[in-house]
């Protein structure tokens, strides 16, 4: 079985986006299957989003704003509910990953439920790295969630997955997460439902600026913590969360 294109529909969260997803966009001029880019920031991710949409009318992309914040985790849901193809992913929009990456994780699901981007197996290419501070928390944060949640995966927080629809969709309803632990749970949900996700190696290239600082990691276990206890985090906690990002801790 081969993986078409076409099938393939690629979502984007986007919070306050404006000033760089405009690099990331060129890359999907010549992509043949639907773009869903989720918009749920205060600046104008959305102008330029469907500025870039007029200027390539026979690329498949689709602009959804929306007045509140949904979360990292509630903008990828958002549009994994919205795919309509046979196959759906989620990627950053801050360039870290090209869509011919997105394309090779696709060509994945011939034979597995789920494929997930690594940074850390063996084959990965990461030019350019987190900071060394950062590589600790990275590790550190993969300890807690291969003890708590049990899942073998050496990188959760890799902005770029993709799954089949009708799978993936099938284990939304059972995911809580509406922030940046959002991944975790997901493929916590497909492992405890049978499904099987595949680690694969990434090319990726860490970007500054980042949406994650070390306020919001400290969150992020309190959601794990929540979510292995059943119990939500709120959209007001997210929002509350996120108000005091920095640009000196990245994910």
């Amino acid at each position: 079985m081969t993986v078409s294109e076409e099938e393939c529909t690629i979502i984007i969260p986007a919070y306050n986006e404006a000033n760089r997803i405009g690099g990331l966009l060129k890359g999907f001029a010549a992509y043949r299957g639907p773009v869903i880019v989720v918009c749920d920031g205060d600046d104008d991710t959305a102008g330029v989003v469907r500025a870039f949409a007029q200027k390539h009318p026979s690329c498949r992309m689709d602009c959804r704003e929306y007045p509140e914040r949904l979360g990292k985790g509630g903008g990828v849901a958002a549009g994994l509910i919205e795919a309509e193809t046979l196959y759906v992913g989620f990627m950053d929009a801050d360039g870290s990953t090209t869509v011919p990456e997105m394309q090779r994780l696709f060509a994945t699901l011939a034979d597995t439920d789920g494929a997930i981007g690594s940074r850390w197996i063996e084959g990965a290419c990461v030019p350019v790295r987190q900071s060394m501070g950062r590589q600790v928390q990275s590790r550190l944060f993969n300890i807690f969630v291969r003890i708590v949640f049990g899942l073998p995966y050496r990188d959760t927080q890799c902005g770029a997955k993709v799954f089949r629809t009708k799978v993936v969709q099938t284990v939304l309803p059972s995911v809580l997460s509406r922030g940046f632990e959002f991944d975790v749970e997901l493929l916590w949900q497909m492992k405890k439902q049978g499904y099987e996700v595949r680690e694969v190696p990434i090319r990726w290239k860490d970007q500054p600026d980042s949406r994650v600082s070390s306020t919001t990691g400290v969150a992020m276990l309190k959601g794990l913590v929540q979510v292995r206890l059943g119990r939500p985090v709120s959209v007001a906690e997210i929002s509350q969360n996120e108000q005091s990002v920095t640009k000196t801790t990245p994910k």
